[in-house]
């Protein structure tokens, strides 16, 4: 384990506390490769905001023989029904993170794979059959479930593919068909390692960030809720606590005025080149504005610009995940600055 907690200098103005509406991040991380024992993992260069995520890699073939295997972007599983509320960059599109990819500076054209499940069973092809497309929270897939035929409808409800929200919008009471099964999608292509040589591959995509109007976990002028929780999982050391404290009592009314941020990189899975550890890894995280505050856990952390953070490390193991939380200040019309 390992910490850092990094704050901003500049003074807060007041603002007014906020609603503790919250969207839930999606974690994603980086490429895959079939398990071998020759491709190394000479370095990874992981940039992340919540704008984009980049990674660049160097992989080398370290046998006498050109090696072709499976490279794969698994895409963060998600998950239909009515009370979900998930931060999903295009939540229309397949490629719903934007995802896009070159090796030797070459584009890759990957092949997506798409599956559905609902109570641990693959029902893609049923949906197909039925003319419903698989992505959960696309607009035509209400409208695809909306003209169903109703023997079919009640079967899937009865079977816990679907459910049947009924809301009131206003104008009155709606039902509404809702889908409740899991989209799994992979992004996977083959690629050919050349003996003895270095392979340059690289990949970007807009993350998931989860977001709440306000926080969680300070209020009434103290730490509270899940913040032991946050605690752990961002190393919050006592600078981000003072800085949290200081804003609320500006403030007035012991409500820092901040919203929160989330992005959750999962670093572990990647593990299947050679040796299992990256030669040479190096994170830059940028928080985007000055005044907010960003706190995640690293070693030897170094400010290498207004918004930019850094960790380099040698012969790194991926052991644990990067998990990220921003907190921005708020203007006094109420919105983040």
């Amino acid at each position: 384990m390992f910490r850092t907690a990094l704050l901003a200098s500049a003074a807060l103005a007041a603002a007014p506390a906020l609603a503790n509406d919250s969207t839930a991040e999606l974690g994603t991380g980086g490429l895959i490769l079939s398990r071998n024992d020759v491709i190394a993992m000479q370095s990874e260069d992981l940039f992340i905001s919540r704008d984009r995520v980049k990674v660049d890699y160097v992989f080398r073939n370290g046998s006498d023989t050109d090696i072709t295997t499976i490279v794969a972007f698994p895409m963060p599983e998600i998950v239909g029904g009515p009370d979900m509320n998930i931060s999903i960059p295009d939540d229309a599109s397949d490629n719903f993170l934007g995802f896009s990819g070159t090796s030797d500076g070459q584009p890759i054209q990957p092949q997506l794979e798409q599956k559905a499940f609902a109570v641990g069973l693959d029902i893609t092809a049923e949906l197909t059959a039925h003319g419903v497309s698989l992505n959960p929270f696309a607009q035509e897939v209400y409208d695809q479930l909306a003209k169903l035929p109703d023997d079919v409808a009640n079967e899937w409800r009865d079977r816990g593919l679907t459910t049947l929200n009924e809301y009131d919008d206003g104008s009155g009471w709606k039902k509404e068909r809702t889908p409740l099964w899991e989209l799994r999608s992979t992004y996977w292509w083959r690629a050919t390692f050349p003996a003895g040589k270095d392979v340059h591959v690289s990949h970007s995509y807009k993350p998931s960030v989860g977001s709440t109007a306000g926080l969680s976990f300070f209020y009434d002028g103290q730490f509270q809720g899940d913040y032991d929780d946050y605690k752990g999982r961002y190393c919050i050391d006592s600078g981000f606590e003072n800085a949290v404290r200081k804003a609320a009592k500006a403030n007035g009314d012991s409500f820092p005025p901040y919203s929160e941020s989330r992005i959750d990189y999962v670093l572990t899975t990647g593990g299947n080149w050679a040796l299992g550890n990256i030669g040479k890894f190096r994170l830059t995280i940028d928080k985007g504005d000055p005044k907010s505050i960003v706190s995640f856990c690293g070693t030897g952390v170094k400010k290498i610009g207004p918004t930019t953070f850094q960790m380099e490390a040698e012969d790194f193991y991926p052991e644990q995940d990067i998990q990220i939380l921003f907190l921005d200040t708020w203007s006094d019309e109420g919105g983040p600055q």
